[in-house]
């Protein structure tokens, strides 16, 4: 191996030495000072060169670790801008009603979680005191991410400040009789606290960027001024390692989103035990938000630390906290002074020596209390230095203790996470801790009481004004009223009505010549969020790229390559495109945002993100149950879909489920149109619903997916019969009938109903021309535009029915009547048409895609998932010769002339 010494520097750098006299000079005083004074002394002076010149703005790399100490000295500590013991108080109430709301609650065994926000009180009671905006001041104030396990804390604040009541607490994870808490921040459940749903883990920090950058986009558009709206988003150290936490760091930095704060809480806990048992999460995390570009701020040690740093003259003490593993750390909370005497100061001569100088007490205050975390000083000093910093975004890494003041029984042991409650003694213990005026006679029959102070006191007075300084409670959620959004012109939705005539268009571009109309609406059309993951040209939307430009908060800052093309990519500061590149999370954290605006903001706006249906549901379907959580509005577009319409692309591309997981979430309106004119009505009634004026008892927060396909086929004009418009929003409408397709069947002839959905229909089309014309079939045709809208329809009638109700599904309905079996076909599974299976009074049965895709033609996939119109005859024979309308040997005869 070559011996580093040796190496010249013109080897290592591809930039020539002007001055190699200069450099040999500095490296010989950098090689004398590690031989003179050791070579920790050595890497500080680079450390602190290397920091001088990153502050002078000299271009380095950037240092990716500082040591393990505070960002912030104490003695750039701002002062505290208020009542430091009354809100030490208030922060023991809040302590005290959030153990005892899990506590009490797991008697009913529905669980809860303690330590976390016994870790994280300072962190947010700073914040709530001090700096979060609420949404009674001017514009949308600040929105807050809480940690999802915090949440008992959030409302025990809620219950001081007379949001919430002992009912309430009592009711926590037991919501069924109306004055339930639900277990975690649920917008849906308690939509006038919550503003974002936090769980799963990883979820908050990827919608927190997103968030905030939207915030960017609504100002730049000139939608909402939000330059004063600052987005906080409170996360564990554990949760960082959900791979959501960190793939959108490049984003924030990249585009200064100095409007955003991460809070990391590393109280080095996860579920199970230690984040980094062997190593150190907060010098990892840093060394990550670093590298993306983030400012960081660690908040490590409280005040008790000052004197050790004092007496650290040889750097000893820095460098001994840098190389002690996490899990040890949370030993020494563990253990007492002697322990922590040997095992930590004993590694070192200097720290013996140290150690020589502090007593017991001062060591265990300092190794089992003392964390940056837990003292409002130290928190408000790093919150107000993030809201000072310009150009990047910040994230505040807080070190903590789990089941801080919980007890000896609780802080930093492995199994806190799933520990739900203090016996009576541990509560009294932790009274005293707290200096709360319990008194042991409040404890009947052993269950600990909630306590308060009264709504008149001191501490419920300045909780109340501080909140009225800052703009009114927080958490909260508003929705302004707003005047419903006009509808646009009518012309727009019309436009299909006499379909395409000789030329093939595939409903993904009719989907998105319905967009380009729609976002021309004088009235409507700004409010419109186009969403893409690096795919518009793929779904021919690179036509919208001169007329609505691609937001960036930088415009476009070179001459694009295309710049002489008609249709060039054309990037703007108020551009109206969120083109995401390839990221499927990204895209649809900016679905959510958008899709929550008339919330957030008090501003409407209509997203709509089309993606490989493929890689939606199956790749984000957590966070569309976030959007159903947070009460979500706008148009998911799964293009290209279907098991066989994508030819070529194979397994990994090949959706044949979609719909099914999209049946899994009740905010849902999943739709296969078939049809131009289906998906024009369906958007059409989806502006209505959600944006204009509702029907009596008709849910707003639902959203709607469309399925469409890349096949180009001639698009059918509209039929003119009466209800069409029904049945296409309900789910099903006869297309036509063997008559009306002119296929003149005998009187006598077999009949058979076929339902197709999405590119499936024309299948279906084609298999009723067969059965007439060569085996005397007559077939009638029809577009099941939702089974899964069916399907709930029917699930209401039955559930009407157990109330004595009498109604009769849609389903059953429309197909009253009609003659012979159903066979049913889509380009998915099965499953999908046999949603509606048990509530079809005819014979039913059903073709779809199971199984993997595959690489092939369209007519050679089709043929082998046995869903093609020859297939879909085959079976149409087969289910009418079981009922004796046809001859059996009409089936074989089939099979063998199609080559079955």
């Amino acid at each position: 191996m070559t011996d580093p010494k040796a190496i010249q520097p013109s080897e290592l750098d591809q930039l020539p030495d002007r001055d190699p006299e200069e450099t040999a000079e500095w490296q010989a005083s950098l090689d004398a000072v590690a031989k003179a004074a050791g070579p920790h002394r050595a890497a500080y002076l680079m450390r602190r060169t290397l920091e001088r010149a990153e502050g002078a703005g000299i271009a380095l790399p950037r240092l990716l670790e500082t040591d393990y100490v505070n960002t912030i000295p104490t003695a750039a500590e701002p002062a505290v801008d208020g009542d430091e013991a009354m809100e030490s108080r208030i922060t023991a109430w809040n302590r005290w009603n959030a153990a005892a709301m899990v506590s009490r609650g797991s008697k009913y065994g529905v669980g809860g979680h303690i330590a976390t926000f016994a870790s994280a009180a300072w962190l947010y009671e700073t914040g709530f005191n001090h700096f979060f905006r609420g949404k009674e001041g001017d514009g949308s104030g600040d929105q807050l991410y809480i940690q999802g396990h915090a949440s008992p804390g959030i409302y025990a604040r809620a219950f001081l400040d007379g949001r919430l009541t002992e009912a309430h607490l009592d009711n926590f994870r037991r919501e069924a009789g109306g004055d339930g808490l639900p277990s975690y921040p649920h917008p849906r459940r308690l939509p006038w606290l919550w503003e974002f749903p936090t769980v799963s883990m990883g979820l908050g920090p990827i919608s927190a960027i997103y968030q905030a950058r939207f915030n960017r986009y609504l100002t730049s558009r000139g939608i909402k001024d939000l330059s004063n709206s600052h987005v906080w988003a409170f996360l564990g150290d554990g949760e960082m390692d959900e791979p959501e936490s960190t793939t959108a760091l490049t984003l924030a930095s990249r585009e200064g989103l100095d409007n955003l704060t991460f809070v990391v809480n590393c109280n080095l806990q996860r579920l199970d035990g230690p984040v980094r048992a062997n190593f150190k999460i907060v010098q990892e995390l840093e060394a990550q938000f670093r590298g993306a570009g983030w400012n960081v701020i660690k908040t490590l040690w409280g005040t008790a630390w000052d004197e050790l740093f004092r007496l650290d003259t040889t750097g000893a003490l820095v460098r001994r906290l840098r190389e002690v593993p996490d899990a040890q750390v949370q030993t020494y909370q563990t253990r007492d002074a002697a322990y922590i005497r040997e095992d930590f100061f004993g590694k070192d001569p200097a720290l013996v020596e140290m150690a020589k100088l502090l007593s017991d007490d001062k060591i265990v205050e300092c190794f089992q209390f003392s964390r940056g975390g837990h003292e409002a000083r130290k928190v408000y000093a790093a919150y107000r230095a993030a809201l000072s910093h310009t150009g990047a975004p910040t994230v505040i890494l807080a070190q903590t203790v789990k089941g801080h003041t919980l007890g000896d029984g609780f802080a930093s042991k492995n199994a806190n996470h799933q520990m739900k409650k203090l016996s009576a003694d541990e509560f009294k213990a932790m009274r005293d801790r707290l200096e709360l005026p319990i008194k042991d006679s409040d404890f009947v029959d052993g269950q600990v009481p909630y306590g308060h102070p009264g709504a008149d006191s001191p501490e419920v007075r300045y909780l109340q004004e501080r909140r009225a300084a800052l703009g009114g409670p927080a958490p909260a959620r508003r929705v302004h009223p707003v005047a419903p959004l006009p509808a646009p012109a009518e012309k727009a939705f019309t436009a299909f009505d006499k379909g395409s005539g000789s030329q093939n268009v595939a409903t993904t571009m009719a989907f998105v010549r319905l967009v380009k109309d729609l976002v021309r609406d004088k009235e409507t059309g700004k409010r419109w969020v186009p969403i893409v993951p690096d795919e518009a040209r793929t779904f021919g939307m690179e036509s919208l790229f001169p007329s609505l430009g691609i937001y960036s908060p930088k415009g476009q800052t070179y001459e694009p390559v295309d710049r002489d093309q008609l249709m060039y990519y054309k990037e703007a500061t108020n551009g109206q495109i969120l083109n995401e590149g390839i990221t499927e999370a990204g895209s649809m954290a900016d679905f959510i945002a958008a899709s929550t605006s008339y919330a957030t903001h008090g501003e409407p706006m209509i997203p709509f993100y089309i993606f490989y249906s493929m890689f939606g549901w199956q790749r984000t379907a957590d966070q569309m149950w976030q959007l159903g959580d947070q009460l979500g509005r706008g148009f998911l577009v799964g293009a290209t879909a279907g098991r066989t319409t994508l030819t070529g692309e194979g397994l990994q591309h090949a959706d044949g489920h979609s719909p099914v997981i999209a049946a899994t979430n009740p905010a849902a309106l999943s739709y296969d149109p078939a049809f131009a004119y289906e998906i024009a009505t369906i958007v059409k009634d989806g502006l209505r619903r959600m944006y204009g004026e509702a029907a009596p008892g008709e849910d707003q927060d639902v959203f709607y997916y469309l399925t469409v396909y890349n096949e180009p086929l001639p698009q059918p004009a509209k039929p003119s019969a009466a209800g069409i418009d029904e049945g296409i929003l309900k789910g099903l409408y006869r297309f036509n009938t063997a008559e009306s397709a002119g296929l003149a069947p005998a009187a006598d002839a077999a009949r058979i109903q076929l339902l197709g959905s999405g590119t499936a229909i024309h299948w279906a089309l084609k298999a009723q021309r067969l059965l007439a014309e060569e085996w005397g079939v007559a077939a009638d045709v029809w577009s099941a535009t939702s089974w899964t809208e069916l399907r709930r329809d029917a699930l209401e009638a039955d559930a009407a029915l157990l109330r004595g109700e009498e109604r009769v599904p849609y389903v059953r309905q429309a197909l009253q009547g009609a003659e012979g079996p159903v066979l049913a076909v889509s380009d998915y599974m099965r499953q999908v048409p046999d949603q509606i299976a048990q509530w079809v009074e005819q014979d039913y049965s059903s073709l779809g895609a199971d199984g993997f895709g595959l690489s092939e033609t369209r007519e050679a996939a089709r043929r082998h998932f046995g869903v093609d119109a020859e297939s879909i005859v085959v079976a149409a024979l087969a289910q009418l010769a079981r009922r004796g309308e046809v001859q059996v040997t009409a089936v074989k005869e089939a099979r063998e002339r199609y080559g079955l």
